[in-house]
């Protein structure tokens, strides 16, 4: 917008009285727009994939064919045995899990040649990157809302869970937990105890101890700071978290905190957040396709910009992986 010019009769009186102003106004006419060549900076939304699942049959199926048939071990029976007796005879079967490259994000976009040459900057490069974090999102939104869904095994959820106590609350849809930073009440609970609670959930189901992980909402990893954890000396750390912000690990598990966790029931009383916590063994991600290609457009001049991924997931241990509904008291 043109700098504003005082009026006739203003002060200071630039015009004398009962002079017109120039017409065009000279500061629209002399003064130029700049555009700035900085742009402002764009976040974008934390992912977790890589950190969370294993890609032992990737390479498998880069080459050819869109389906992994994974064996797995077949459980021995022991039985005892008494002097004399007929031995009975067992002949263990794997079961199949199938891992399928059913799932695919793509994007298009188109360059007017004269926007290009006319531009102040690399447009391309700038819509390559934007586009290359947007596919990370997608992708990472995506698979963990297949996570809270393929999780069936009553051991690993609900108001029952462990698959030897049976005495674990990790919150149902009806009643999620409501957690609170310190002195929860007999309806709530701290975030240290749910972080717990899932521990002992994969505790009872024999799964390692390196290499797990628990994905927290923006909100609970807020909570975690508040708790009691807050105090270096019971972490362990050189500094609280408070100063240097690192949830890192708790419990034996890796923190991550993403706001891409998908949330149930919105905008009722018994709205929560699905939270997903396990070890990497038990969830699986196979890329197959990626492209990223740079053509002319056959319709008009200009360049088109277009990228693929395709790929599949697939929770191949039950056991593995735990899920937990929550919420802020």
């Amino acid at each position: 917008m043109p700098y504003p010019l005082v009026t006739p009769g203003g002060s200071p009186d630039i015009y004398p009285a009962n002079t017109s102003l120039p017409n065009p106004a000279y500061s629209g006419t002399f003064i130029p727009e700049i555009w700035s060549g900085k742009l402002i900076e764009k976040f974008y939304a934390s992912t977790v994939l890589a950190a969370i699942a294993n890609t032992d049959w990737a390479g498998e199926i880069k080459s050819k064919g869109d389906t992994v048939n994974i064996r797995t071990k077949p459980t021995i029976s022991i039985k005892e045995y008494e002097a004399n007796q007929d031995l009975e005879v067992e002949r263990p079967s794997s079961n199949i899990v199938t891992l399928v490259i059913d799932k695919g994000f793509y994007f298009n976009t188109m360059l007017d040649d004269v926007m290009e040459t006319q531009a102040d900057m690399n447009l391309l490069s700038m819509w390559a990157d934007d586009a290359s974090e947007q596919m990370k999102i997608k992708i990472d939104t995506e698979c963990l809302t297949y996570l809270t869904t393929a999780i069936t095994d009553t051991a690993q959820q609900g108001d029952a869970a462990g698959a030897i106590s049976g005495s674990l609350n990790l919150g149902t849809d009806a009643a999620p937990l409501e957690v609170v930073p310190r002195e929860a009440t007999t309806a709530q609970v701290e975030p240290v105890d749910v972080i717990v609670a899932a521990g002992q959930a994969l505790d009872e189901q024999n799964i390692p101890e390196a290499g797990r992980w628990i994905v927290i909402p923006a909100w609970m990893a807020s909570a975690i700071k508040r708790s009691e954890l807050r105090d270096a000396s019971l972490t362990g750390d050189g500094m609280t978290m408070l100063r240097n912000g690192r949830l890192g690990m708790i419990d034996r598990f890796t923190v991550y905190a993403s706001n891409l966790l998908p949330i149930s029931n919105a905008g009722q009383a018994n709205e929560y957040t699905n939270i997903v916590a396990g070890h990497s063994h038990g969830f699986t991600f196979a890329s197959q396709l990626t492209e990223m290609e740079t053509l002319r457009s056959e319709r008009t001049f200009s360049n088109v910009m277009r990228g693929l991924q395709v790929y599949g997931r697939k929770v191949v241990d039950q056991t593995a992986i735990t899920l937990i509904r929550a919420k802020a008291a």
